[in-house]
Formats: C-alpha cells, sequence, structure tokens
C-alpha cells in the first residue's frame, strides 16, 4: 500500500511511515531555509536597529544644539520655546519611521509656533498680556506675512530632501525582513513533499540508510519545490539596487547627518531676519490682530546676542561616521547577497545532503 517509496524489492516501510516522512521532510525544508535567510535576516535586522540608533544619536545632538541656540543667544523665550523644538524633532523622528506625516507640515508647525514667541519676547518685548486669542492670531498672521522669510521654506528643502532618502531606507529595510519571512513559511505542495521523501527517505526503506542523494538529482527536486522562492531572484536584485541607491543618496548630496546639523543656523537665521524687520512686522500684526497691552518703558528690542558655538562637533563626528560606515558594510553585504534566491536550490543540495565524495548516490529509483 506504499504511495511514494514503491519498489520492486522487499521494503520495512508502511503508509503510516510514508506520512511520517512527508511531515519530516515538510518541517526539514523549513528549517533549512531558515538556516539559511538566518544570516541575511540578522544583517538586515542588525543594520535597522544600528542605523536608529545613530540616527537616535544625530537626532539627540541636533535638539540640544538648537535648545543650546535659544537657552544662549534668546534666553527671555528659551523656556517656552523648549516645547516647540522637542515637537519639531520628534515630527521628524516619526517622519523617518514611516508616519503619516510630512517634513514640510512638521517645520511650518514649529514656526507657527515659535512666531508669537520672537514677537513677544524679541521684538516686541513689553508685551505683557498675550492671551491665548493674541497667541493664535500671530500663529495664523505668521502664514500670511512670513516673517521668517526665505529661512522657513530653506529648511524644508534642505530636510525633506536628506529625510526623504533615510525614510525609505528604512521602509526598504523593513520590507526586506517580510520578504524573508515570507519565503520562510511558504508552504510545501504536496507533489514537493512526495518528491522530498523519495529523495531523502525511500532508500531507508530499502534498508540504505547511509546513502546519500546524486548532486544533479538533489538539483532537480530542490529547483521544482522551490520554483515560486526563486521567482523572486529578479525583484530581489532590483531591491538590492534600490538599497544601493538609497545609501548612496544618504551619503552624498542629501546628507542626513548635515542636514540635522544645520538646523539650529536656520532657526537662527529665521529669529534674525524676523528681528531685523521687526517695525514692518509690528505694523502689520497691529492692524491685524490689533495692539497687545505694553509695560510703561519699552524695553530695546535691539539686544541681539551673537550665538556661541555649541562643542559638541566631537559628538556629532563620532556619530556621522558610525552611520557612514555602517551604511558601507551594509550595503557591501547585500551585494554580496544579489542571487540568494536564485542559488538557493544549489544552496540547500550543498553540504551533508548530498553524496560528493562517493562512487555511489540515490537516484531515485536505485543506487547508482
Amino acid at each position: 500500500d506504499l504511495q511514494i517509496c514503491q519498489h520492486r524489492a522487499p521494503t520495512c516501510c508502511t503508509k503510516k511511515m510514508e506520512e511520517s516522512y512527508q511531515a519530516a521532510v515538510r518541517r526539514e525544508r523549513t528549517q533549512s531555509i531558515q538556516a539559511l535567510n538566518f544570516e541575511l535576516k540578522y544583517m538586515i535586522v542588525g543594520h535597522i536597529t544600528a542605523f536608529q540608533e545613530a540616527f537616535e544619536s544625530l537626532l539627540r545632538f541636533a535638539e540640544n544644539r538648537t535648545s543650546s541656540l535659544f537657552e544662549t543667544a534668546y534666553r527671555p523665550m528659551a523656556k517656552e520655546a523648549a516645547e516647540p523644538v522637542k515637537e519639531l524633532f520628534t515630527d521628524i523622528s516619526l517622519y523617518i519611521l514611516g508616519a503619516e506625516t510630512t517634513v514640510e507640515s512638521a517645520v511650518l508647525r514649529f514656526f507657527d509656533s515659535l512666531f508669537p514667541l520672537v514677537y513677544s519676547r524679541l521684538i516686541n518685548p513689553g508685551i505683557t498680556d498675550l492671551s491665548e486669542d493674541y497667541t493664535e492670531c500671530l500663529r495664523l498672521t505668521r502664514q500670511d506675512i512670513n516673517p521668517f522669510g526665505h529661512y522657513s521654506k530653506n529648511m524644508v528643502t534642505e530636510l525633506s530632501k536628506s529625510l526623504w532618502a533615510s525614510r525609505m531606507l528604512s521602509q526598504a529595510l523593513s520590507l526586506g525582513i517580510e520578504v524573508i519571512n515570507t519565503t520562510e513559511h511558504a508552504a510545501v505542495m504536496k507533489e514537493c513533499s512526495r518528491a522530498l521523501v523519495k529523495m531523502q527517505y525511500c532508500p531507508h526503506c530499502q534498508g540504505l540508510t547511509l546513502i546519500r542523494p546524486c548532486v544533479g538529482y538533489c538539483l532537480n527536486v530542490m529547483r521544482g519545490c522551490l520554483a515560486s522562492v526563486s521567482e523572486l531572484d529578479a525583484q530581489w536584485r532590483e531591491f538590492i539596487s534600490t538599497l544601493e541607491y538609497l545609501t548612496n543618496e544618504m551619503a552624498a548630496s542629501h546628507d542626513l547627518e548635515m542636514a540635522l546639523s544645520g538646523v539650529w543656523s536656520s532657526i537662527n537665521e529665521a529669529i534674525l531676519h524676523a528681528q531685523l524687520n521687526g517695525p514692518q512686522l509690528s505694523a502689520t500684526v497691529d492692524k491685524v490682530c490689533g495692539q497687545p497691552k505694553q509695560q510703561e518703558g519699552n524695553l530695546s528690542s535691539a539686544s541681539i546676542v551673537p550665538v556661541k558655538e555649541v562643542t559638541e562637533a566631537q559628538t556629532f563626528m563620532m556619530a556621522h561616521t558610525s552611520l557612514n560606515s555602517k551604511r558601507r558594510e551594509f550595503i557591501n553585504y547585500m551585494k554580496r547577497s544579489r542571487t540568494f534566491y536564485a542559488s538557493i536550490a544549489e544552496r540547500l543540495c550543498d553540504g551533508d545532503l548530498v553524496m560528493r565524495d562517493s562512487s555511489t548516490c540515490w537516484n531515485g529509483e536505485d543506487v547508482v
């Protein structure tokens, strides 16, 4: 009553044993592919972690540098500016991780929050009554009177270019993991499990427990079993090319590190621009929002304090170097895995599964 290991000679197998063998080959095939995938998956997961750690380090550096700008140069508004600064960098982090937001909305929201502070603490430092309505009016007016000149738009452009590549790379790496996980758990079709039993276990039914499959025979069986997986070859090669393109984009003109480290400078230039145009801004705001209450003897708004250079360059350079070397190491490894899905049958037939240095092997019917 054997269905798979039918043979002319007497046999020690039963139909129930054949069913056990089919369960065994399904389990073994999954384990073999998992073993092949392990190194590749380990590299991608490791890079996702390293990339996020280095990125968070750069983000913290940029946030600290921006906070220091307010504490050293714009002390009257430093405390109130802390929350908008924190929100800006949180939004940037969420954008990189794939959240449904844009760099433009994050930056413009930051400048909307910043304008009431700049107006009431630097341009007109005598304002005492900054009601919710007046603050909201200032926020809305910012979009029309553009107090920060071209600096806010420039910041959007610079960050958008560099962060786009980082966001895409982050999503691409997650997709890579998804693809690998899917191939590991691809169902073993009935014809495939029968062919694997015939190749690996039917010799046992003849008492030939030490004989192994011939190399050519193993390749034929594995290629048939893995036809759907090896069809990923063209797409996988394209995926590796995309990763290469994105890592080059990040390292070249759209340098993530440089864009983040320049945020404080863009904000500083924007505030200076608003201060220099203070009288015109005040005249426009008075027309739109009305005149707020002032203290007697208005404080001078001309006290522009020069910015002290923050001495954290070493931390930044370390994170910058770390991210660059990890990118290079990762992409070199991934380029070597271009043929991963094309050569998967050859790799499964390598090693202990087949008989290499022997004059005899199993061809599916007999010992040859």
